[in-house]
């Protein structure tokens, strides 16, 4: 615990800046105490409030005199576009603080082994808009006792084998004397592991011999690192033992008897799987996971920690498989990051080397729906057992002809949570009797989020019939949009409640009435195979479109399956229920005249 004099010191230091304002030498002061609560206090707790605290002047004081908004890292660059290349006044403070704490700090120890190189060569600073979620999960995995598995899934070239690199790395400062091992799909990917942990440990771009030698001054007289070989891909820090600090080895190379994980390690699984003909094969796959079961598991010691890091090709994929078996268990933490968010918009549009909304849009353009969401949006798909696959539904390019035709939907509400209100949308012909899907509300969120929409998209479709299935709350919800198509002066569309039979559980009504909808429903055709909005208006032409809800609602009912579990199946269950209540129409018993008595003929249905 941090001594009675220090505590006041700062008790002091920062009453003077509450009264007197805030200057470079009270923020050297607080800089001055953190740096002893670290070194000579050791007080880990103390030292990170008080640096949290001069880091928060120093920005500060920067945006007093720079400007609102402007942070130590506008200083830096300002600096380095005019020459000075290395950091001075309170951004030289900034990272002697960023130093004291990059022991417990995984993100400060980051930014100080990037303090040598132009901002624009870095990393980290360019992404930190999406890899500070990363950062501070792998930040987790270490602080905690509990969590023994970490599993992250990301598109390609977005950065996640680099920062878990820089992870590896900073546990091997931590713990020199630790063992942990980094293995891909092979040794090739595996050289190439080693040569950038190693440039990141060795060179003097980064400066994590200097952190080394300041954490782990007993090493400083003696050679860094301790060994390395360029031939087995091992690096040792701290005393020499039969086993490396790290060790990179790809699957398909020795590791019985060459390589420990000890119970202070980690194991660092990085892209199983080599490429797409490799996920294809699920004999491929299977063998796969068995050797990184049988040879990567295996060196584990009791207590070893695992990190596994991938792009998700489809079900079969180990870290999907891991994740299914482990998903009840709180001591194995997922995160997925997609291209695109819910807003359709990229989480990997980066100051540096990023990719924009648009390259991630033109390659959904371009990919099977099977293959972006697996490749892209981290959502593993499966081939066989699909029920609703892209290529055997229907489509219409929304050109409809608007003289004989009803329009009516179904919505299966929800309210709140992991389920999304689902709301089809359907145009039937009176004549041919074809109905198309024009129009797809598909939203999570409260009422207040979705009934809005479902009024919009009954104005805008001029919908004359809604259904809605009234188990868990329906009844309140059809009230409560009752009364909020009165507000908006709309008094034409039929609203009804209806319950879902009882006789099938979900999954299996989802099942019975896959070809129905297959064989009757046609679906807006994706933007790519039609002309574009402006090219219609030009030519006159008005035309029903998808918008991004219905987009998800294809998205997920393209990867609804038969085999296994789905963790969603909100727009497949919506258009099994328009389905069932086709067939209760077609089904319906209506009297008539007995043709026995009359000579008449009757009619059974319509």
């Amino acid at each position: 615990m941090a001594s009675r004099e220090l505590i006041q010191s700062r008790t002091e230091c920062e009453y003077k800046i509450q009264k007197y304002g805030i200057d470079e030498e009270r923020i050297r002061t607080l800089v001055y105490i953190t740096k002893l609560a670290f070194e000579v206090e050791k007080d880990k707790d103390f030292g990170l409030e008080t640096s949290a605290h001069a880091k928060d002047y120093i920005n500060r004081y920067i945006a007093k005199f720079r400007g609102q908004g402007k942070t130590v890292w506008d200083m830096e660059k300002i600096a380095q576009d005019n020459g000075i290349e290395e950091s001075v006044g309170v951004v030289s403070m900034y990272y002697e603080l960023l130093k004291a704490e990059s022991y417990d700090v995984f993100e400060s120890f980051v930014y100080f082994m990037e303090r040598k190189r132009r901002q624009k060569k870095r990393f980290y600073l360019p992404r930190r808009k999406t890899m500070k979620i990363v950062v501070d999960d792998l930040q987790a995995l270490e602080d905690s006792k509990s969590i023994k598995f970490f599993g992250l899934s990301m598109p390609s070239r977005v950065g996640k084998s680099t920062i878990c690199i820089f992870f590896l790395a900073w546990i091997a400062l931590k713990r020199p004397n630790s063992h942990s091992a980094m293995g891909g799909h092979s040794g090739v990917l595996a050289r190439d592991f080693y040569k950038e942990l190693n440039n990141i440990i060795t060179t003097e771009e980064y400066t994590f011999k200097e952190l080394y030698k300041y954490f782990h001054p007993e090493y400083a007289d003696k050679p860094f690192p301790t060994d390395k070989s360029a031939d087995y891909f091992t690096i040792t820090l701290g005393d020499p033992e039969r086993f490396a600090t790290i060790t990179c080895r790809g699957i398909d190379g020795t590791w019985t008897g060459a390589i420990d994980v000890s119970a202070d390690g980690y194991l660092y699984v990085d892209d199983l799987v080599r490429d797409r003909q490799h996920s294809l094969s699920p004999q491929r796959m299977e063998d796969t996971f068995q050797e990184y079961l049988n040879k990567m598991v295996d060196r584990k010691i009791d207590g070893a920690k695992e990190l596994m890091v991938g792009t998700l090709w489809n079900v079969l994929d180990p870290l999907q498989r891991i994740s299914i078996q482990y998903e009840r268990d709180e001591r194995y933490v997922f995160r997925r990051i997609p291209a695109l968010n819910e807003n359709d918009e990229s989480n990997f549009d980066y100051e540096v080397n990023g990719f924009s909304t648009e390259h991630y849009r033109d390659m959904r353009e371009r990919l099977a729906n099977a293959e972006w969401m697996a490749k892209y949006q981290q959502s593993p798909y499966v081939r066989e057992g699909l029920l609703f696959p892209q290529e055997e539904l229907k489509y219409s390019d929304g050109l409809i002809d608007d003289s004989t035709w009803i329009v009516t939907a179904l919505c299966d509400p929800a309210f709140g949570g992991a389920d999304s209100l689902s709301m089809p949308v359907r145009l039937e012909h009176k004549e041919s009797g074809k109905k198309t899907i024009i129009d797809w509300v598909f939203k999570k969120g409260t009422q207040n989020i979705t009934i809005p929409l479902v009024v919009d998209a009954i104005i805008r479709n001029d919908i004359t019939e809604l259904k809605i299935e009234k188990n868990s709350g329906g009844g309140l919800y059809a009230d409560n949009l009752r009364k909020e198509l009165e507000k908006r002066g709309y008094n034409h569309c039929k609203i009804t409640t209806f319950s879902a039979s009882t006789k099938m559980d979900k999954m299996e009504r989802i099942k019975a009435y896959s070809d129905y909808v297959k064989d009757n429903y046609y679906f807006l055709m994706e933007s790519r195979y039609v002309p574009t909005a402006q090219e219609d208006e030009e030519n006159g032409i008005k035309r029903f479109r998808r918008n991004e809800m219905y987009n998800n609602a294809m998205n997920e009912l393209h990867m609804i399956t038969s085999e296994g579990k789905n963790p969603h199946d909100d727009s497949a269950d919506a258009i099994t229920l328009m389905a069932m209540n086709d067939e209760e129409t077609l089904n319906r018993v209506e009297a008539i005249a007995n043709p026995f008595r009359t000579g008449g003929y009757g009619y059974y249905g319509y």
